[in-house]
């Protein structure tokens, strides 16, 4: 992996579509764009890396981190994994999470959370291999402005 610079927001936010043209949702790329540049201008607000095979972007993974009560500290949000289609299955997955993991812990973040679809078995297989756990709660959101993308969850 390699961390993401503000010159390769065009890249992340070509990644970011076709991560979510995958779901079914048309991303808003100025909102995206927008969002790239304010998380990696800002380490306080978390992390943007590339996933690499043979030093070539063929995916991407956002942490986003925020201070718990629960926790007692900063704990982050892994907010987007994608690997493109024809890098998957070949362990990429599961290395990038572990390097987020070790960069997470080096930094003082207290858990890492995630969200995926409940349909979504090779995502939850993937975040279960390396660790995280069902935490029998449920998450909920209360929109105060509309998503970056647009499908249909969000009418």
């Amino acid at each position: 992996m390699r961390k993401a610079s503000l010159k390769d927001i065009p890249r992340l936010v070509a990644l970011m579509a076709e991560f979510y043209a995958e779901g079914g949702f048309q991303l808003n790329h100025a909102r995206a764009t927008e969002a790239f540049a304010a998380l990696v201008a800002d380490k306080q607000l978390g992390q943007v890396w590339f996933i690499q095979a043979d030093s070539q972007d063929v995916g991407h993974v956002v942490v986003t981190l925020c201070f718990s009560m629960e926790y007692g500290g900063l704990i982050g949000f892994l907010d987007d994994l994608f690997i493109q289609r024809a890098f998957r299955r070949a362990g990429l997955g599961t290395a990038a999470l572990q390097e987020v993991r070790a960069h997470c812990t080096a930094r003082g973040v207290r858990a890492l959370f995630v969200e995926t679809g409940q349909d979504n078995a090779a995502a939850q297989a993937l975040y279960r291999r390396v660790g995280f756990v069902n935490t029998d709660r449920e998450l909920l959101a209360l929109r105060l402005a509309d998503p970056t993308h647009v499908g249909e969850d969000s009418a």
